[in-house]
């Protein structure tokens, strides 16, 4: 398993696009943070993914499960990333911290 950002993880040689999760660029230092947490949150977890179908870029679309839990929900409830309920249809925006709200920058695809 690899991580190329808080987005988007490599599971099994497969590109996988974490569905309606909007995390920060790696380019800007929230994005780097963002990744660095999980590369730490993934580190001995067992890892699933049910792809939708979908395919944006390179990557299949997906939800993902770190020994069992919604690592789109995990990445968004510690501060790392936001809902983007274009994609998710809202169900992570509950899990949104305030200081994640005034820190990052929704995309305007979300």
């Amino acid at each position: 398993m690899q991580v190329r950002d808080a987005d988007t993880i490599v599971v099994n040689g497969t590109p996988v696009r974490l569905q309606g999760v909007d995390a920060p660029e790696l380019g800007t230092s929230a994005g780097r943070d963002a990744r660095r947490w999980m590369v730490n949150y993934l580190r001995g977890k067992s890892i699933e993914c049910k792809l939708t179908g979908e395919r944006t870029y390179d990557r299949y679309v997906g939800v993902c499960y770190a020994d069992g839990r919604d690592i789109g929900a995990a990445v968004i409830a510690a501060g790392y990333a936001l809902d983007c309920a274009r994609y998710s249809g809202g169900r992570y925006r509950s899990l949104e911290t305030s200081a994640a709200r005034s820190r990052l920058r929704r995309a305007a695809y979300c």
